[in-house]
């Protein structure tokens, strides 16, 4: 009988272990992604040549990280994907950024929509940052606005601006709100 209740509480004991091991684990695991996650974020946003008119997103998957977005020179696609290559933890990366076609139409668009939104009277505030949270993708004549801003009406008031220059065929307003 003694040795019945000693078996069962080694198994007791040994399952109390297991399941402790594995809510360790899983804390570890997303502590581990969280801070990959950071990581990402700061190399990407710390590239020399990232710009306004670049738009660089990521996904990260246990230790895989798949870039998105788009950008205007084609080396700061190899950029992003050798710095995120070079973050310890980092075993992957799927480089899924697009190269925006070289035109000298988008090149006046991109440089006439940052005049039109950063020059927004209460819009200023945006455009002293070292990367201004606002970008302005544009492929063809169409614009997308992609980033972050502080309030409902400055989401509005830039994609006024946006839709008020000329030669531009649609703009695409994807800016969400801080909360």
């Amino acid at each position: 009988m003694r040795s019945m209740k000693m078996v069962h509480l080694v198994l007791a004991g040994w399952l109390v272990a297991v399941t402790l091991a594995s809510v360790c684990s899983q804390a570890q695991g997303a502590q581990a992604s969280a801070r990959l996650q950071k990581e990402v974020r700061h190399v990407l946003v710390t590239l020399p040549f990232y710009s306004v008119f670049d738009n660089l997103a990521y996904k990260v998957d246990g230790d895989r990280v798949t870039l998105l977005g788009q950008v205007v020179r084609p080396t700061l696609k190899s950029d992003a994907a050798t710095a995120v290559k070079s973050i310890e933890g980092v075993s992957a990366v799927d480089n899924e950024i697009e190269v925006l076609p070289v035109s000298p139409n988008d090149d006046r668009t991109r440089r006439a929509e940052f005049r039109a939104i950063y020059s927004a009277p209460g819009m200023e505030k945006y455009s002293i940052q070292a990367v201004p949270p606002i970008h302005i993708v544009v492929k063809n004549g169409h614009v997308t606005l992609v980033g972050v801003v502080a309030s409902e009406a400055d989401k509005i008031l830039a994609n006024v601006r946006a839709q008020s220059v000329p030669g531009v065929f649609s703009v695409t307003n994807q800016l969400t709100v801080e909360k």
